[in-house]
C-alpha cells in the first residue's frame, strides 16, 4: 500500500495582506505531477484543507480541479478530514456521493467511526479518519460526561475504534491534533491554537496500535516520537516562523506484513520565504541581490541607525513580495530600557533621559559633542517657556 500524506493546505490564505492562492495552484499542481510519477494507492489530507471556514470562491474552485484531477484522472483514492480551520459542515457536503469516486471527505465527528477499507494485494488496509472535534462535541456524541480534555476525547475515540477493529488488519489512522511525545515539537506562528485558557496537547501513546498515523495541524514536518506517527506539515510557509523549515511530504509504503517505509518528497514552491539582514545599501547592492531569488516573499531587518527615506519602496523595487520590514534593535549588554518609570524619570535631568533613551536605542556610547548639542536645545526650549 502506498500513501502520500499532506495537510494544512490552507488554500485561502492570506499572509501579510497577500494572497497566497497562485503559490498554492503552482504547488497543488507539483503534487498532481507528483502522483502521477508516485502511482499512490490513496492521498491523505489531514485537516485544514482551507484557511478559514468560509472560504473565498477561488479557493473553493482551486481544491475542485486539483481533488477532480486526482480522482478522475489519476483515478487515486482521496481520504481527507476537517480541521481546526474548516468548516465540518462545509467540507463534508456530498460525502456520501463522492465517495462513491473515490473521494471520502470527512466533515462532522460521528459515533460510529466506519473504517475506510483499502485493498492491496495483500488484503484490506483499514483507514480511521478522525475529523477536529471540540472535547465538547466528543463528550456530546459519544455520552461520556467524563470528557474534559482534547487528550480525554482522543482517547475515547481511539478506545472505540480499537475495540471495533478487526485483530491483525494493517491500518492507518488520520487525526488533526497537538500529539505529544517525549521530545519537544517545533511549532509555528501560523497555527491557530486548539484551546484557549485549556490544555490542547493529546498523548502520542493512544495512536501506539496503527501501522502509520497521519497527523496534521503543526506546520513544520516533524515525527512524534516515532517515525510511523508523523505530521506532514503544511504544503507551504506560512509565517515567517518557518523561514528554515524545509518542506517535505512523505511517501509510505506498508507491506504485507505491516511494516512501514517512509520516504520525504520535496517540492519546490513557486516562492520561497526568508529573512533578509542588513544595511540599506547591502540588502540593494547588485552583488547581493543577483545572488538571490528577490521574487521570494521576504521579511528585511535593517541594520541602519539612523533615518532612511521611504525604506519599504527601495526595498520593494529589488524584492518586489517583501511582506514585512523591521528595524534591528541595538540592546545595552543588560538588554534593560531605562527610562522605565520605575526610576521616577519626571524627577530625572532632560539630558540625562535623553542620554539614556539614546544608548538604548541605538546601542552607541552618548558623547561629549551630542550632549552639548541637546542641552542647547533643552535650554533654548526651557527660555522660550515651552518646558515645564
Amino acid at each position: 500500500m502506498k500513501i502520500i500524506h499532506t495537510g494544512d493546505w490552507h488554500i485561502g490564505k492570506l499572509v501579510h495582506g497577500v494572497h497566497m492562492t497562485e503559490d498554492q495552484k503552482y504547488f497543488l499542481d507539483k503534487l498532481v505531477e507528483m502522483i502521477d510519477r508516485e502511482q499512490p494507492d490513496v492521498l491523505l489530507i489531514a485537516g485544514d484543507i482551507y484557511d478559514r471556514s468560509i472560504p473565498p470562491v477561488d479557493a473553493v474552485e482551486l481544491l475542485d480541479k486539483t481533488l477532480s484531477e486526482i480522482v478522475i484522472k489519476h483515478n487515486t483514492k482521496v481520504i481527507a478530514i476537517a480541521g481546526n480551520h474548516d468548516s465540518p459542515d462545509r467540507v463534508g457536503f456530498a460525502n456520501k456521493i463522492l465517495q462513491d469516486m473515490g473521494l471520502y471527505i470527512r466533515g462532522k465527528f460521528t459515533k460510529d467511526i466506519e473504517p475506510i477499507k483499502i485493498k492491496d494485494k495483500h488484503g484490506d488496509v483499514y483507514f480511521y479518519p478522525i475529523p477536529y472535534s471540540e472535547p465538547a462535541v466528543v463528550r456530546e456524541v459519544l455520552d461520556k460526561p467524563d470528557i474534559k480534555s482534547h487528550d480525554d476525547a482522543m482517547k475515547a475515540i481511539l478506545e472505540r475504534i480499537n475495540n471495533l477493529k478487526p485483530s491483525g488488519v494493517r491500518s492507518v489512522c488520520i487525526s488533526h491534533a497537538f500529539v505529544c511525545g517525549a521530545s519537544d515539537l517545533e511549532r509555528s506562528e501560523s497555527e491557530r491554537p486548539l484551546s484557549i485558557g485549556g490544555t490542547e496537547s493529546v498523548d502520542v501513546s493512544h495512536y501506539k496500535d496503527f501501522e502509520y498515523v497521519a497527523l496534521g495541524h503543526l506546520h513544520r514536518p516533524q515525527k512524534v516520537s516515532v517515525d510511523n506517527i508523523r505530521y506532514s506539515g503544511s504544503l507551504l510557509k506560512y509565517s515567517f516562523s518557518e523561514a528554515k523549515q524545509k518542506k517535505t511530504i512523505p511517501i509510505v509504503e506498508i507491506d504485507g506484513d505491516g511494516s512501514v517505509d517512509i520516504r520525504l518528497e520535496e517540492i519546490k514552491p513557486k516562492r520561497d520565504m526568508r529573512i533578509i539582514r542588513g544595511s540599506m545599501h547591502d540588502l540593494t547592492s547588485k552583488d547581493v541581490y543577483e545572488l538571490e531569488n528577490t521574487d521570494d516573499y521576504v521579511m528585511a531587518i535593517l541594520s541602519d541607525r539612523g533615518e532612511l527615506v521611504d525604506p519599504i519602496g527601495v526595498l520593494r523595487s529589488v524584492y518586489p513580495n517583501i511582506l514585512r520590514l523591521e528595524k534591528e534593535r541595538y540592546d545595552r549588554e543588560t538588554g534593560e530600557d531605562k527610562t522605565s518609570a520605575s526610576d521616577e524619570f519626571m524627577k530625572k535631568d532632560p539630558v540625562k533621559l535623553f542620554e539614556e533613551f539614546y544608548e538604548n536605542i541605538s546601542g552607541e556610547d552618548f558623547s561629549d559633542e551630542k550632549k552639548a548639542v541637546i542641552s542647547d536645545i533643552f535650554e533654548s526650549v526651557s527660555r522660550e517657556g515651552r518646558w515645564s
